[in-house]
C-alpha cells in the first residue's frame, strides 16, 4: 500500500466513514489474491470505484465459486456475467440468497445493509424482441452499480412511431443503452432526438448478411449522430459499465 493509500485509510477511519476492523482488513489484505487459477483483483474497487466483476464464460463452475467467496471474504460486492446454466445451478446451491437473472446470464451477491440511492438514470432501448439477452445483461450491469434504470424493448426503426411514444423517458435519461442487430439502424435515430450520451451496442441477431453483428457494429461506428459511442458485439456488459460511470460522475457534480 502506498503512502497516498494508506493517508486515505487513515482519513476515512477519522471521518468516522469506515469503520476500524474495515480498516484493519484494507492494511493487512494483499491487493491481489493468488488462488492458483485466478489472480482475484481486490483493490479494483478503490481504484476504479467498483469491484472486480467475474467473466464466468470459460471457467469450471468451482472456479468462478471460488473468486466469489473470496470477493465475498474481502468485504466487496460480488457480481458475475456470462453465467452458463451449470455454472448458475453450483452458484445457487452455493449462494441461494444470490440475484440470479437467467435472461442476462447474471449473478450478483451484494454486501449486506442499506444501499445508496440510486445515482443516475439509464434508460436501455432494444430494436427488437431478440434482443433482449444483451439488452438485461446491460440493464442488470446498470442496477448492480448503484444507478436507477428502465429498460424498453422492441422499439426499432421498423415501426418508429414506437420510438416516438416514448420521447419523454429520453429526455429524461442520463444516458441512453440502445441495444440492436440486423442493420443497426436506432442508435443514429435516438442521437438525433435525445441531448446525452448514447452507448450504442451491436447484436449479433439477423440473417447471414448481417455477419453475427458485424453489419450492425459497423453500422453504429459510422453513426451520423455525434452522441454515438459503440461498444463491441453482444457487450451488454461494458455498455451497462460505462453508463454507470457516467452517471456517477454527474450524481457527484449535481451534489
Amino acid at each position: 500500500m502506498t503512502e497516498l493509500q494508506l493517508r486515505d485509510v487513515l482519513e476515512q477511519v477519522r471521518l468516522g466513514t469506515l469503520p476500524v476492523a474495515d480498516a484493519v482488513g484494507r492494511l493487512t489484505a494483499p491487493p491481489v489474491s493468488d488462488l492458483g487459477y485466478a489472480q482475484v483483483d481486490l483493490d479494483r474497487k478503490r481504484r476504479c470505484g467498483v469491484p472486480e466483476v467475474i467473466f464466468c464464460e470459460g471457467k469450471t463452475p468451482e472456479w468462478a465459486e471460488g473468486v466469489a467467496r473470496r470477493l465475498i471474504a474481502a468485504g466487496q460486492d460480488c457480481f458475475g456475467t456470462r453465467v452458463s446454466d451449470s455454472q448458475a445451478e453450483h452458484l445457487k446451491a452455493c449462494f441461494p440468497a444470490a440475484e440470479q437473472d437467467r435472461l442476462a446470464r447474471t449473478f450478483w451477491i451484494p454486501l449486506p445493509g442499506l444501499r445508496p440511492a440510486p445515482a443516475g438514470n439509464v434508460l436501455i432501448l432494444t430494436a427488437g424482441t431478440a434482443d433482449l439477452p444483451v439488452a438485461q445483461e446491460a440493464f442488470v450491469t446498470a442496477r448492480v452499480l448503484g444507478c436507477a434504470a428502465e429498460l424498453i424493448a422492441d422499439v426499432g426503426v421498423a415501426g418508429l412511431h414506437r420510438l416516438l411514444r416514448q420521447r419523454e423517458k429520453m429526455a429524461a435519461a442520463d444516458v441512453i443503452i440502445v441495444v440492436a442487430g440486423m442493420d443497426g439502424a436506432l442508435p443514429s435515430v435516438v442521437g438525433g432526438l435525445a441531448d446525452c450520451p448514447v452507448i450504442a451496442v451491436p447484436t449479433s441477431i439477423g440473417y447471414g448478411a448481417a455477419f453475427e453483428g458485424l453489419a450492425a457494429l459497423l453500422t453504429m461506428l459510422n453513426a451520423c449522430s455525434a452522441s454515438v459511442t459503440v461498444v463491441n458485439i453482444d457487450a451488454g456488459f461494458k455498455a451497462g459499465y460505462a453508463a454507470a460511470l457516467i452517471c456517477k460522475r454527474l450524481s457527484e457534480a449535481r451534489q
